[in-house]
Order: C-alpha cells, then structure tokens, then sequence
C-alpha cells in the first residue's frame, strides 16, 4: 500500500508540536480501509467514570498492541488485543513520517456526528513522556480543536478522510484537544491513534477504587 506524504510545518504556535498530512491515505483505498476495520476490529462500547457515575458512550472504541498493554483513562481499563496486518502496516506506515515509534492503538468509531469527544490530553503515565501520537482518520470529515491549557488559546483544522495528525513533544503537557459533535454529520468516521506504551504497562491490570 503506497500512501502519500506532504510537506508540512507545525500547527501549534508554541508548547508543542502538531503535523497535519491531508492526503496521508490515497483516497482511492479509504473507503476500503474502513469497511475492513469495520469488519475486522472487534468494537466495544467504551466506559467512563466521571464523577462517581458510569457511562457507557455510544461510540465504539478498540484497543489494540504489540503486546497485551493495559490502558487506563477515565478510571477503566483496557488490556490490547494482538495488532492485525493492516494495523501494523498502519503502524510502520506513521513511523515513517516523523521518525515516531509507535507499540499501541486505540481506535474509534463515531457513528454520525452527534458522537464526539470533549476536551482531554492523553497523557496518562502508561505513556511513553513527550511520545507522539500518530492518528489517522477515515470517513466523514471532522473539525478537530485544540485549546491552550494556561492561556486558553484554541485552534481548529478538519481532519479529512485519509488524513494523518501526528502530536508529538511537549503537546500532551500543555494543549488539549477534542471532537466536537455536529448534528450535519450524519456518517460515520474511523479514528486510529497510535501510541508508544511503556514497557511496564504489559500485563498490569491497575486497580480501580470506586
């Protein structure tokens, strides 16, 4: 699988690093990408804890390693599944466009545009420090913001179908980011973020104290 490149300059006016490749994944093969990680991948429903409650959101999530990585955000945990071939492909595919190594991904799957994702920083410390993350997206396009967390400066951008983010630095420490939901979107989008994992996340299952 060949996949474009483009020239690029960081998104973020300070504090971190953002690369945006719009045509990372040539549009001919994006629509066959997502039907194969539709059928491949196996989908959950993801959960939270927020305040003492549970939720169960309606986007589907996955979690996927080269080794069975436990993941905990919103006070859950998730041990990784086995990467597939087009996972790892994926996986040197994004290696090669900012010198990143990447062990780890989660994916999501937004049914329309009323599922989306609040402002966060994936900077849990199961995470490789100052680690990138290389994210690609398939399917509806999506506005994608960022918010300063001292000064309170945001920026937004569209990620496209076939599109790569590639977050890296100091990023996680001072931005957030999230996916605002848009009633005018009604199909879905797929969104891989690859991540590196350390080395003693493999097969520790945190416990989580209600």
């Amino acid at each position: 699988m060949h996949l474009i490149t483009h020239p690029t300059t960081n998104l973020l006016p300070m504090d971190g690093e953002a690369y945006y490749f719009p045509n990372f994944i040539p549009e001919a093969i994006c629509a066959q990408l997502y039907q194969q990680l539709l059928d491949e991948i196996e989908w959950q429903q993801d959960e939270a804890f927020i305040y003492g409650k549970h939720y169960i959101t309606k986007r589907k999530v996955a979690w996927y390693g080269t080794a069975p990585y436990a993941y905990t955000y919103s006070r859950t945990t998730k041990i990784a599944r086995p990467f597939t071939p087009l996972l790892s492909s994926l996986q040197h595919q994004l290696e090669g466009l900012h010198q990143a190594a990447y062990n780890s991904c989660l994916l999501n799957l937004y049914h329309n545009g009323q599922e989306g994702m609040a402002y966060h920083s994936d900077n849990e410390p199961c995470l490789l420090p100052l680690g990138a993350i290389g994210s690609i997206s398939l399917g509806a396009a999506r506005k994608f913001c960022f918010k300063h967390k001292e000064s309170k400066q945001t920026l937004s951008l569209t990620l496209e179908n076939g599109s790569a983010l590639i977050m890296t630095g100091a990023t996680q420490q001072h931005w957030l980011h999230a996916l605002p939901k848009s009633t005018k979107i009604t199909t879905g989008r797929i969104n891989l973020t690859f991540r590196h994992m350390l080395a003693n996340s493999i097969g520790h299952m945190p416990l989580v104290v209600e």
